[in-house]
């Protein structure tokens, strides 16, 4: 199936990034998230190229993220966000957002492997009751995928605390948006997506409100002929 548009240009965009690096064409120094070079040389581009990239090479380290943030950035926005384009993008704007305003106390510098996580963490806390297995070695369910993975890439030399920002601001914008709702009589959303990106992003659902539509009536159809 198609990917959809949004995992789709983050992925474009990691992968155009690594095998720049990769071919020596731009240097990582040129792409990590420095507070100081961003305000005192306003080198804006650096808050969003820094979630980009996700090594110098097309490592191990690379594709497992890529495979994560590909699988589950895909299956939220075809599924929990289905036809709420405006909300996903709204979900990874809000997620960067703090994750960057974090980064100077935590002194990290790439965030690309934080947004996966954020994603897998979200995807597991809405499918608690999916069951899944690691390697084949161990069961276990959905909301517990992020510490398994967390787990794994300390194993292959990461630095974990990178992937525990990823966590930590899932599990934030899960209470806010999932959680805190339902706490009150109101039903207030905090997260409430922004009017303008609704409208921004309007044409996308409606696309997608119409394949929808049609496949609907192609089963129908079907059964019909049938």
């Amino acid at each position: 199936r198609e990917i959809p548009p949004i995992t789709r240009t983050y992925m474009i965009g990691a992968f155009l990034t690594t095998a720049a690096c990769a071919l020596e064409l731009v240097s990582p120094f040129s792409l990590y998230f420095s507070a100081t070079l961003i305000f005192t040389k306003f080198q804006f581009w650096r808050l969003i190229t820094n979630f980009f990239f996700f090594g110098g090479s097309f490592s191990l380290d690379f594709l497992f993220h890529m495979f994560f943030l590909v699988r589950y950035s895909k299956q939220l926005e075809e599924n929990a966000f289905r036809g709420k384009t405006a909300d996903f993008f709204y979900f990874i704007l809000v997620g960067a957002t703090l994750m960057t305003l974090l980064a100077p106390f935590m002194k990290l510098y790439f965030l690309g492997s934080s947004l996966t996580f954020m994603m897998v963490y979200l995807w597991g806390r809405r499918n608690p009751y999916s069951r899944m297995n690691f390697l084949g070695l161990f069961p276990f369910t959905a909301p517990y995928l992020p510490w398994v993975l967390l787990s794994f890439s300390v194993l292959l030399g990461n630095n974990g605390t990178v992937d525990i920002l990823g966590i930590f601001v899932g599990h934030l914008y899960y209470f806010l948006e999932d959680v805190y709702p339902r706490m009150i009589n109101t039903r207030y959303r905090i997260l409430k997506t922004p009017q303008f990106l609704e409208h921004l992003f309007a044409s996308d659902e409606a696309d997608l409100a119409a394949y929808d539509d049609d496949g609907e009536d192609a089963d129908n159809d079907g059964e019909g002929a049938g």
